[in-house]
C-alpha cells in the first residue's frame, strides 16, 4: 500500500496508569503529550489513573467508542507486580491484536536495558478503529517507544507503509 503524501493529523488521548504519580509528576504524560503535539497530532483527554482494571477498562472503553479519537497512548501498568493490570484491563476490549508492536519494541530495548525487557508486557492492538498503544511506565521507555516505533507509524507519509495510511480501510 503506497503511503499518502501529506500529513493527517490524529486524534490521540494518553492514559498514565499508577498508584504513585500524578498529573504534576506524571513525566511520562508528560512526554507523550509533548511528542504527539510536537508531530501535529492533536490531544484529546489525558487522564492519571491508579492501577485498577476496571477503571483502566472504562476509560478506555470511552475513548475507543469516541469516533473522533484515533489512537491511545497508555503508559504504566505493563510489569509484573500484582498491581499492573494493563493488559488484562485493555485486551479483552481488542478487536485485533498487534503482535509485532510489543515483539519490535523488546527488541529496541534490549539494547538499552539488555534483558530486563522481557519483564515488559507492552502491546498494541486495534479496537474500534482506534490504534491502542500500552507502553511501559518509564519515561525511557515511553521515549523508546514513541521515537523509534509509534511516530513513524502515525504519519501517513512514512514509507512503505505506516498504520496512518490504513485508517481509511478499518471500517472495511
Amino acid at each position: 500500500m503506497p503511503a499518502h503524501t501529506e500529513f493527517r493529523p490524529l486524534t490521540l488521548c494518553v492514559l498514565t496508569v499508577s498508584d504513585t504519580r500524578t498529573p504534576d509528576t506524571d513525566t511520562s504524560g508528560d512526554y507523550l503529550v509533548a511528542a504527539l503535539s510536537d508531530a501535529g497530532h492533536t490531544l484529546h483527554e489525558r487522564c492519571v489513573v491508579k492501577d485498577n482494571k476496571y477503571r483502566i477498562r472504562a476509560l478506555v472503553a470511552g475513548w475507543i467508542a469516541d469516533e473522533r479519537v484515533h489512537g491511545v497512548l497508555i503508559t504504566g501498568g505493563t510489569g509484573f507486580t500484582g498491581r499492573d493490570t494493563t493488559p488484562e484491563a485493555v485486551e479483552p476490549l481488542l478487536d485485533k491484536l498487534m503482535p509485532g508492536f510489543g515483539e519490535t519494541f523488546r527488541a529496541v530495548s534490549v539494547g538499552e536495558i539488555g534483558t530486563a525487557t522481557m519483564q515488559s508486557r507492552a502491546f498494541a492492538g486495534l479496537a474500534n478503529n482506534s490504534f491502542v498503544f500500552c507502553l511501559p511506565g518509564s519515561t525511557s521507555a515511553c521515549r523508546t517507544a514513541w521515537e523509534q516505533l509509534i511516530r513513524a507509524q502515525l504519519d501517513a507519509r512514512t514509507t512503505p507503509c505506516n498504520l496512518a495510511g490504513l485508517m481509511p480501510r478499518l471500517r472495511e
